[in-house]
């Protein structure tokens, strides 16, 4: 009887990559391997090595990967409906964890948690995002919304509905934040201009605009750290 032996080749490479996985973790994967590792969870039996390299060729990155439209990932040889679901399935269930880590603690004293949930959520976009951190009277945060989106490198912010949903939602505080999809995380003029004009009118009612913060590609720039919030509230003084 002839044995299927390039079954069994298969079956103990997934299985070394899990019992690697399961021993320590994804330290020392290669990106593609964790994309192998993924899709082999709705692919039972095929090798997936090639369709992991296939995608992580395709969309550049592991971030890349899991930002990708259902549509991108299934024009990928050997990716599937399944193995869509199972990526889309983990990405959201890692942003929502994160959020987790946000929510209700104080983003001021847990910057780490902050900047990694952020940059999961919004440092892969193709599209600006501007999103909104509310916060309460003890500085956790309440509440988590995008606001805005825009195209590939400006979104229209408009403060008069930034102050409506901070009163809706009777926030003492907010954070800003939005992404640069070029990577590049240095403010725009425009970005200096907006922080302003949405600083001044939130002091108009008395909430309080603690950061803004620009992600880009594993970096990002903080307008409270380099001193620009404390300047704007200082001019919004001088102009009372």
């Amino acid at each position: 009887m002839v044995k299927d032996v390039s079954k069994h080749k298969g079956a103990g490479h997934r299985q070394r990559l899990r019992d690697k996985f399961m021993n320590s973790g994804l330290s020392g994967f290669h990106d593609y391997e964790v994309i192998e590792l993924l899709l082999t969870i709705a692919t039972p039996q095929k090798d997936c090595k090639d369709a992991a390299k296939a995608a992580l060729a395709r969309f550049e990155t592991l971030q890349g990967v899991f930002e990708a439209s259902v549509i991108d990932l299934c024009s990928v040889k050997g990716i599937g409906p399944k193995n869509v679901f199972g990526i889309k399935l983990i990405k959201s269930v890692a942003d929502r964890y994160l959020e987790k880590k946000v929510i209700m603690k104080d983003p001021l004293n847990n910057s780490k948690a902050l900047f990694d949930y952020l940059y999961l959520s919004m440092g892969s976009k193709d599209r600006e995002c501007f999103k909104v951190l509310f916060l309460d009277a003890k500085n956790r945060v309440t509440t988590i919304e995008t606001l805005f989106t825009g195209t590939l490198t400006a979104s229209s912010v408009y403060p008069r509905e930034v102050v409506r949903a901070a009163l809706d939602r009777s926030a003492a505080a907010l954070i800003f934040a939005h992404n640069h999809p070029s990577g590049d995380s240095e403010p725009s003029p425009a970005d200096y201009s907006i922080t302003r004009q949405l600083l001044f009118a939130c002091q108009t009612v008395g909430i309080t605009v603690h950061e803004h913060i620009v992600i880009g590609n594993h970096q990002y720039f903080s307008f409270a750290d380099q001193g620009h919030i404390a300047q704007m509230n200082r001019e919004y003084k001088k102009s009372t």
